[in-house]
């Protein structure tokens, strides 16, 4: 059985760490399309505006594999590709680098700040870890081989090499990367501790809250008390799985929710505002594996610290 053939590479570079669309012309069963400009308006005049189109074709901003712009009276044909810039919708900066713990041919570790999302998605494109990264570093094929909700800072494994990333994800995929994190939450002195929750999470499609339910267990943290100063306690977590918001939800479980979390116990009316102020207090600290491509073990800590928690 004859594989999908891969699509050309594009054409057009990255803009601001971003990629450019690719749209493949589909076919056309009733000749609807004379035209690329009759498809192309079909297909995006609702999400951008018909004049929209017809500018960006006007300025040659679609083009085919050659890179050569597509013009708005070529004949319409069925399988072609064509890529294009998306316009960006204005972002609020992340007024916070993202530092870089490790870099080489093969590996960028990254320490993402709180509030920037690791991949575009949504209404967060250039703001995001991935972008920035690929932009300020001249990697335009730099993608993470995992990642780190929005809200959560700390450390990130990027590939350089987009043929090296099944490798990394895999050990991901295998449980094969040691992760620690760190948290500041209530401390409560009745509370045994270490100890380890199993539960099992659900999290519905475009529902912002996790919530546990009866049934087998997907889901498994360690949780320990590194030290406490007053109602405050500072937690070594140990996700063994890697459900969404695990940890955010087995600590709001044992009644203690994580310092300035927007979603967990009670979601507040706008939790994904973006208040810098109040960085969610969960750090991705350390992660610790088998390199597979070098073979070398590998050991990175995040220079972040929780603002909850000054040093003293």
């Amino acid at each position: 059985m004859r594989g999908r053939a891969k699509p050309p590479a594009a054409p057009l570079p990255q803009r601001a760490g971003v990629d450019p669309v690719r749209v493949r012309l589909p076919a056309d069963p009733a000749g609807t399309w004379p035209t690329v400009r009759d498809h192309l308006l079909d297909r995006f005049a609702g999400a951008i505006g018909s004049g929209r189109v017809d500018a960006m074709l006007a300025e040659g901003g679609f083009v085919g594999a050659d890179g050569c712009a597509v013009r708005a009276d070529e004949p319409y044909t069925a399988g072609r590709h064509l890529w294009f810039h998306r316009d960006f919708a204005p972002e609020r900066p992340v007024p916070f680098p993202v530092g870089v713990v490790h870099r080489d041919d093969h590996l960028v570790i990254a320490d993402k700040p709180h509030f920037l999302a690791t991949t575009p998605r949504g209404r967060h494109i250039t703001e995001t870890l991935v972008a920035r990264l690929r932009d300020t570093l001249g990697l335009p094929g730099l993608q993470p081989a995992h990642r780190l909700d929005r809200l959560t800072a700390g450390l990130v494994l990027c590939v350089v090499r987009a043929g090296d990333r099944g490798a990394y994800q895999t050990l991901f995929r295998d449980r094969l990367v040691r992760k620690e994190y760190e948290a500041v939450a209530p401390y409560d002195p009745g509370l045994v501790r270490p100890r380890t929750v199993r539960s099992r999470i659900v999290k519905e499609r475009g529902v912002i809250a996790a919530r546990e339910e009866p049934g087998p267990a997907n889901s498994e943290s360690r949780i320990e008390l590194l030290e406490h100063r007053g109602a405050l306690g500072r937690y070594r977590l140990l996700p063994a799985t890697g459900r969404t918001h695990q940890l955010r939800v087995h600590m709001n479980a044992l009644g203690l929710p994580l310092v300035n979390d927007p979603v967990y116990p009670v979601v507040e009316p706008d939790p994904e505002r973006e208040d810098f102020g109040r960085p969610l207090q969960l750090l991705a600290r350390v992660l610790e594996f088998t390199d597979p491509v070098t073979g070398e073990p590998r050991r990175f800590e995040s220079g972040l610290r929780l603002s909850a928690w000054p040093d003293r």
